[in-house]
């Protein structure tokens, strides 16, 4: 009698893990800016950021051509709403490229072709504390090159899909295992 009781106890837990969503506070998350196209001028930047949170141990991957693109990043909220990118904090050319995401506070991505920037390629990312939910915010900016505006985002967000996936992925794993061991008189 006393081993069903323990199972419905993990049975429980369990359910209870994965209705909450699965997710593991602090787990750090890895951001592909622009998701499947990557940081270029056709991709809705501003869309894709605002279904983010970006945190403290995350890291944002920028994907792009390095024979057309570059990206900088820029120390002043001047210098990225100019697209002054003559005098970079530090520049990414290789076409995959990790930016840990180390310390609270904003940081300015744009594109290294001032044309680009102006044409709206520019990230404006606001990095929250771990741990924090709601109220996050970030803003970009994107738009073609040519087009006469820019659309904007700006609001809460929250973590991707995978995040989700991977928590309950590790639940379910766990709860097998633990199940597992249960049924073994362990």
């Amino acid at each position: 009698m006393g081993g069903i009781k323990l199972k419905v106890l993990i049975a429980v837990v369990i359910v209870s893990v994965a209705i909450a969503g699965g997710e593991w506070v602090g787990a750090p998350v890895h951001h592909v800016v622009g998701g499947d196209r990557g940081w270029d001028p056709s991709t809705d930047v501003a869309s894709w950021s605002s279904a983010r949170i970006f945190s403290v141990g995350d890291k944002i991957w920028f994907t792009y051509s390095a024979a057309q693109e570059n990206i900088v990043e820029l120390k002043s909220k001047e210098e990225y709403e100019a697209c002054d990118v003559s005098n970079p904090i530090k520049m990414y050319t290789n076409g995959l490229d990790s930016v840990p995401l180390e310390e609270e506070g904003i940081r300015y991505f744009a594109s290294g072709k001032p044309e680009s920037c102006k044409g709206g390629l520019k990230l404006h990312v606001e990095v929250q504390p771990q741990g924090t939910q709601p109220h996050h915010h970030i803003s970009a900016v994107v738009a073609s090159e040519g087009s006469p505006g820019a659309t904007a985002a700006d609001g809460p967000t929250s973590p991707s899909a995978s995040t989700h996936i991977s928590g309950l992925s590790s639940l379910l794993f766990f709860g097998i295992l633990l199940c597992y061991l249960v049924n073994q008189g362990l």
